[in-house]
């Protein structure tokens, strides 16, 4: 699989990610590497409300977490100024990417904090699946794995546990894996299902599914994927919209515009805007087999 066929696969399932998940995430953070830099003033962002300063958003910023530093000197357990002191280097961290990228150093400062929680809190799967996509930032592949496996031996069906260890697989060019990973999840399904109701959202491992078979050019076997999982819950919007970016990537607009429209009709109100803005965007063409990699 060249890399110009992984970066697409990733941007998908980003799209899809985006969509799907809300609040403070590190993934958002580590992959926009091409976005323009205007979040830094944008008043609906993390870093830029109640400010369109940049140097005051950063001001603010380290005042908030100078004072979370001076709280844990007197009680380094605190989970709830560990969890505030996390959120504000993120914002931080998003603050400075909308000014360039970012290195490998820029993500320390947030994992620190980040294991303290995990360790005092291990049943919190979010923040496990957040430090395991910090670690992958640094380079700690082998760190973040170990993570991911860890909330995957109790949740073997927890979405983000599930979707970031792909994601992992797929940057080490290891589709084959990811694929072997998501139909052993299908598998087990049924039986954790039934033993904790809606503990693994099938459709959401099928979609990604169909996003690793796509990206290796199997686009019948990815929108049979699809096909399967709309005929589970016709009125999920989650294939429907997997199928049109699909479709759009691969220069199909005409074909992708009812599918992208669909799933607008059926998705939630707080999941709208980003499908059409998804349906806007300028096509990226899906790699064709002699793509070069490129750096």
């Amino acid at each position: 699989m060249s890399e110009s066929g992984n970066r697409w696969m990733v941007r998908v399932v980003l799209v899809l990610s985006a969509i799907l998940f809300a609040g403070v995430s590190a993934i958002g953070i580590i992959n926009l590497n091409n976005s323009t830099p205007s979040q830094a003033n944008n008043p609906d962002s993390p870093s830029g409300r109640n400010s369109s300063n940049p140097d005051d958003v950063k001001a603010k910023l380290e005042d908030e977490v100078r004072g979370y530093e001076q709280v844990l000197q007197k009680n380094s357990d605190d989970q709830t100024i560990l969890k505030g002191l996390v959120k504000a280097r993120l914002n931080l961290l998003a603050l400075k990417k909308s000014q360039g990228k970012l290195i490998a150093d820029d993500f320390k400062p947030v994992i620190e904090p980040l294991e303290r929680l995990v360790k005092l809190n291990p049943q919190d799967t979010e923040q496990t699946v957040l430090l395991a996509q910090l670690k992958e930032s640094i380079g700690d592949r082998e760190g973040a794995a170990q993570n991911l496996r860890a909330v995957l031996e109790t949740r073997p069906g927890d979405t983000k546990a599930v979707q970031a260890m792909v994601s992992l697989m797929m940057n080490q060019k290891r589709p084959e894996a990811a694929i072997g990973l998501l139909e052993e999840t299908l598998a087990k399904a049924p039986q954790a299902n039934k033993i904790e109701p809606n503990s693994v959202d099938t459709i959401d491992i099928q979609v990604l599914l169909g996003n690793i078979h796509a990206s290796q050019k199997r686009y019948g076997k990815a929108f049979e994927i699809y096909e399967k999982a709309s005929k589970t819950d016709p009125k999920d919007f989650r294939p429907i919209l997997a199928k049109a970016l699909v479709l759009k990537d691969q220069g199909k607009i005409d074909e992708a515009k009812p599918l992208f429209a669909n799933a607008t009709a059926l998705a939630p109100a707080r999941y709208k805007d980003e499908i059409n803005k998804a349906a806007m965007e300028t096509p990226t063409p899906v790699p064709t087999a002699t793509a070069t990699a490129t750096p």
